[in-house]
């Protein structure tokens, strides 16, 4: 019934299970101030309680008191003041929203507006101003003629004030800084990475087969998807312990992250008895909505950063993409380091209940560089920093990861106009080919690409 009552842009907070809830509601610009302003109603109680019922004014030096005229004069002009400083923080906030989403990705304003620094912010300069409001409100009419608590807190949150308006003006130009918001960005996704992906999912992965009961298979059932929307959440640990429960194996077929219809098949379930099974207690460990959120979904992080580099091909800005590539290359190392590759999960007893879509390391390489490449189109240095990144990564991964690498820029150099290219960047782009080369293993299919490039230099020794 509340439900109900409640506008829509509440009420969806509600139909959230707790964790997106609490995920969305930090994301929301109106969370940290909400709280200060709580902070500051119970500010003001103090501080009528200080001054009016224990009067400490005269227990104190008449240099720390201030007439009730003299207070109220204050209290007055403070109020105008943190609301000047308030607005022209807003209007340095719409401003770097409005330059972030044409000049980099929309994606990125979501990053911005969830900064614990631009919401402590704001939640200061909003808390002051309601402070000092409601307490002009009730000196206005008392009749006290020595204040303490009210002029000195009054005075200090002023002081506050200015200099967190300070702070966010240093805030904002320094986190528009392309290193920083690359940086930030991809501190959000290992972030994830370690608090999420891993809790989640590498706590259950098995490299093992094992038994998925291959003769049960004959008593399987299909769940179609009541709604369209993408795959935001799913409990794992739950859907495993369920799973456990009926002696059952889940297949879902499609990742956290994608898109899916009403009615296209989600998962799949079979075991030695479906027929009694709930469909729909399955469904519940499965969350859906209208967008896209990041708290198992890596692929959005890499799609950030990778727009960020598209974004700064299309504004001729190669250092920004280049610095792109950088952290891109150094999420890729978290993903190998942190992330096993198998789609099966297992339960307490090491019996696999849950088999996901599968997600190589190719996988995520092709979504994060794959992209820019694919933009940076006949740009040969941008093509040269994603080898040289590859060749990094390959230093530092494991050998069964170079086969991967390796094949990723074949594939890219394969497309690479010979024709064209500046003989300075055919040399850099060879020097970072034959790098990789060596580090991988493939010297040998080296000199067959080096043989593309000069087709002559066989002939002429």
């Amino acid at each position: 019934m509340l439900e109900k009552i409640l506008p829509s842009s509440i009420r969806k907070y509600l139909l959230m299970s707790k964790r997106q809830r609490m995920h969305e509601i930090r994301l929301t610009i109106w969370y940290m101030p909400f709280l200060y302003i709580c902070l500051s109603i119970l500010l003001v109680v103090i501080t009528l309680y200080l001054d009016l019922q224990l009067e400490i004014s005269q227990y104190l030096s008449d240099f720390l008191s201030m007439d009730a005229s003299v207070t109220r004069i204050l209290v007055s002009t403070l109020i105008g003041g943190v609301l000047t400083l308030s607005a022209f923080t807003l209007n340095s906030l719409l401003v770097v929203l409005t330059t972030f989403s044409g000049q980099f990705s929309p994606r990125m304003l979501l990053n911005f507006i969830s900064d614990k620094q631009t919401q402590h912010a704001l939640g200061i300069f909003n808390g002051s101003f309601v402070y000092v409001l409601l307490l002009f409100l009730f000196i206005g009419s008392s009749k006290k003629e020595m204040f303490v608590a009210a002029p000195m807190i009054t005075i200090g949150l002023a002081f506050l004030s200015a200099i967190t308006f300070i702070f966010f003006i240093n805030h904002v130009s320094t986190w528009m800084q392309v290193h920083n918001i690359t940086y930030n960005m991809k501190q959000v996704s290992e972030g994830m990475i370690h608090q999420t992906l891993k809790k989640d999912l590498e706590a259950h992965r098995t490299t093992e087969t094992g038994d998925i009961m291959e003769e049960e298979k004959k008593n399987i059932v299909h769940v179609k998807a009541k709604s369209s929307g993408y795959i935001q959440l799913v409990d794992f640990q739950g859907m495993i312990q369920l799973a456990q429960r009926e002696d059952l194996v889940l297949q879902l077929h499609y990742k956290v992250g994608d898109y899916v219809l009403a009615g296209n098949k989600l998962l799949s379930i079979w075991g030695p008895e479906t027929a009694n099974i709930s469909i729909d207690s399955y469904l519940h460990f499965i969350e859906m909505g209208h967008k896209e959120t990041e708290i198992q979904d890596l692929q959005m992080g890499i799609h950030k950063l990778a727009e960020v580099a598209i974004k700064s091909l299309g504004n001729d800005d190669p250092k920004t993409a280049s610095n792109t590539i950088d952290q891109m290359a150094d999420l890729m190392l978290t993903v190998e380091d942190q992330l096993s590759f198998t789609p099966y999960l297992i339960d307490q007893h090491d019996r696999i209940r849950v088999i996901l879509q599968s997600e190589p390391f190719n996988y995520y390489l092709y979504r994060g560089f794959g992209y820019i490449r694919h933009y940076a189109k006949d740009n040969h240095l941008i093509i040269t920093e994603i080898v040289r990144a590859l060749a990094l990564l390959a230093e530092s991964t494991q050998p069964s990861k170079h086969h991967d690498l390796w094949e990723f820029a074949c594939n890219t150099i394969d497309h690479i106009e010979r024709e064209v290219i500046y003989e300075l960047d055919k040399t850099f782009l060879l020097q970072e080919v034959h790098k990789l080369a060596r580090l991988t293993g493939n010297l040998k299919e080296y000199k067959k690409i080096e043989s593309k490039f000069y087709p002559n230099a066989n002939e002429n020794t």
